[in-house]
């Protein structure tokens, strides 16, 4: 295995405190606030590992060795890539309201900006990779999202409460008839459907029209859209109307006389517990509110953004992504039998071939964690008490990661103590691994760590 440092990313949203904790950086390095760190095999900011007492970047060690790397399966279906991106994210802050595009949308964007001689790295540019991107995040702490379109009755009952024009919009969109889209009212919204749209229902226009107005208004007065958010939050009667607009009230206070702040209350409020988890399918519009979390996704960089950011926005791209269905928060921890719930270790094993992740804990007095109990009580039918060591059995490629006190890694080939902060690289040629207490008196009794590997 191999010792792997994360690629820091700095933005305005994250903190100047948590991350830097976790990693223990030093002054210099939280001078800015410090939103994600990057387990990476993307070309753009692939993470070093040490191989010999040398920083190589983990693309290069995959390039050239990919079947020690990530295995032949990994190979075969992939190429000579790491298939996933694993991050440790913080917000302090709403961050960007966004889409990410499905494979085919990836490609042709890809392409199109390719042959417009856009480079990768400018800040105009949308499509970074020609890869899908699904992704699933696991609250490290208690951890706030919007995700997904909510019912019409929701989104009806949140914006009739609203007096601004922009929310007014939203209800007539909301409201609207199959046949109008051939009148004046939501013409401009009506042209930037997908062609997919010949087809789609007359709830889905609804949603899609409505969406289009937050987003396209223009900036409204910043005191007149925080004022009018509040008194409507004063008026609601539901815990869940409460959070979203919450939500959409942080969101307006951080990037003021924004519209696409009223969007938050379309969408569903998620509120995540430490160990809980949401899976986020392509084309599913979600903002990140507030907290600390992993994040696993496929190996991309895609972000089609349409509002809450100062970041470039894609409204025409995002809008031709954008999954106008409404849904319910998908739960990867809950989502089949293969996930399973131990003793010490959970499992988040979304429906797609790339990644999976494991969040665990370590004790050498064997104490139940809390998590799990929490847990347990949650997806009571889907439990299974295992007892001894929790092995990753498959030979594909790990990135483990001690994100509290200390615990070692084991597998066929070596052996290593991580401590808070530490990572390592474990290849597919490394066989079998699991993660244990340390009792040698090299590390601290107790330790929490994450797992991202490819499924098993």
């Amino acid at each position: 295995m191999y010792a792997i440092r994360p690629v820091p990313k700095h933005y305005a949203w994250g903190s100047h405190r948590t991350l830097q904790h976790v990693f223990h950086l030093d002054e210099h390095e939280t001078q800015q606030p410090l939103a994600e760190m990057w387990f990476s095999g993307h070309a753009q900011s692939p993470s070093p590992i040490m191989v010999d007492g040398v920083e190589q970047p983990l693309t290069s060690m995959i390039e050239r060795n990919p079947i020690d790397m990530v295995g032949r399966r990994g190979s075969e279906e992939f190429g000579p890539v790491l298939p996933y991106l694993f991050k440790l994210i913080c917000a302090t802050e709403p961050l960007s309201l966004q889409v990410h595009p499905v494979a085919f949308q990836a490609r042709a964007g890809f392409n199109e900006e390719n042959r417009a001689g856009i480079p990768l790295n400018a800040p105009e540019r949308s499509f970074k990779d020609i890869n899908a991107k699904s992704e699933m995040v696991v609250a490290l702490e208690p951890f706030l999202a919007a995700v997904g379109f909510s019912t019409r009755t929701f989104a009806l009952r949140n914006l009739e409460l609203l007096r601004l024009p922009v929310a007014q919009r939203m209800v007539e969109a909301l409201n609207s008839t199959a046949t109008q889209s051939a009148g004046e009212s939501f013409v401009m919204a009506d042209e930037m459907m997908p062609i997919a749209s010949a087809v789609w229902s007359p709830a889905r226009k609804r949603l899609f029209r409505a969406f289009h107005a937050a987003i396209t208004a223009q900036e409204t007065d910043p005191q007149e859209l925080l004022d009018d958010l509040q008194h409507a939050r004063s008026l609601t009667e539901h815990t869940r109307n409460d959070l979203a607009f919450d939500f959409a009230i942080r969101a307006a206070k951080a990037f003021p006389g924004d519209t696409s702040s009223l969007a938050l209350l379309m969408m569903n409020p998620v509120r995540l517990e430490e160990g809980q988890s949401v899976f986020l399918p392509t084309g599913t519009p979600h903002a990140y509110i507030y907290g600390t979390a992993a994040e696993i996704m496929t190996n991309s960089d895609n972000v089609l953004r349409a509002g809450l950011t100062v970041k470039h926005k894609d409204i025409v791209n995002l809008l031709q992504c954008l999954d106008c269905r409404t849904s319910t928060p998908v739960d990867p921890s809950n989502s089949q039998i293969a996930t399973m719930l131990m003793r010490d270790l959970a499992f988040y094993k979304p429906n797609v071939s790339e990644y999976m992740l494991a969040y665990g804990q370590v004790d050498v007095q064997h104490e139940p964690w809390p998590v799990i109990n929490a847990l347990a009580k949650r997806y009571d039918s889907l439990v299974r008490q295992i007892s001894g060591h929790t092995p990753f059995p498959h030979s594909g490629p790990r990135v483990v990661v001690c994100t509290q006190g200390s615990v070692q890694v084991i597998s066929e080939a070596d052996s290593r103590v991580l401590h808070q902060g530490d990572a390592v690289f474990v290849p597919a040629s490394d066989g079998w691994a699991h993660v244990e207490a340390v009792i040698d008196g090299e590390g601290e009794p107790q330790g929490k760590y994450l797992v991202a590997s490819t499924p098993f």
